[in-house]
């Protein structure tokens, strides 16, 4: 699969590490980083950013991007985490970025969307754009840990939320499965 992953600089860094980690193995990623998620990225995961195999990183100023374009096909994109400006800035129809603007592509060719806010608690506001943009037909999930599977580490609470995100892109995982207990 193509899918474009993009990360703002809402904290949990670690569900957009722990994506790319997953999404790499057999996919072909298309990722962006806003400039305050690539300060956040490091100081949270102690990781410098790179680009590694299979994931090609974009500026989050490049328009020319292929993915800034409805003309270039591709299967979904996921931002991870979604801050709540970038979230508003969306439902709003604003495209000041990369970011804003494939997410704006997706929504007007009707492909895949998926958005995975983090920040707690939620405004009216923050609701409002939620159902917006549900209505207009992304998947808003917010990045809440399940804890059906006994968690033994933060990175097992963390992928509970990562498979549940690949789930909704359509990419196959050997995530909890209720009813395999």
């Amino acid at each position: 699969m193509k899918i474009i992953v993009a990360v703002t600089g809402a904290s949990g860094s670690v569900y957009a590490e722990r994506l790319l980690k997953y999404l790499s193995i057999n996919n072909q990623i298309l990722a962006v980083f806003s400039k305050n998620a690539i300060e956040i990225y490091e100081r949270e995961t102690g990781a410098a950013l790179k680009e590694a195999v299979n994931i090609k990183i974009y500026d989050d100023g490049d328009f020319y991007a292929p993915f800034a374009s409805g003309s270039f096909l591709c299967d979904a994109m996921v931002v991870c985490p979604c801050s709540m400006g970038t979230l508003g800035r969306i439902a709003s129809g604003v495209s000041d970025s990369l970011i804003t603007r494939a997410a704006d592509v997706m929504l007007k060719e009707r492909r895949k969307l998926v958005l995975v806010v983090r920040e707690t608690p939620y405004n009216l506001i923050h609701i409002r754009n939620m159902e917006t943009l549900t209505l207009a037909g992304a998947v808003v999930c917010p990045a809440c840990p399940s804890f059906y599977s006994k968690p033994q580490t933060i990175e097992d609470a963390v992928d509970t939320v990562v498979f549940r995100i690949l789930d909704l892109l359509g990419v196959d995982n050997d995530g909890f499965r209720w009813g395999n207990v």
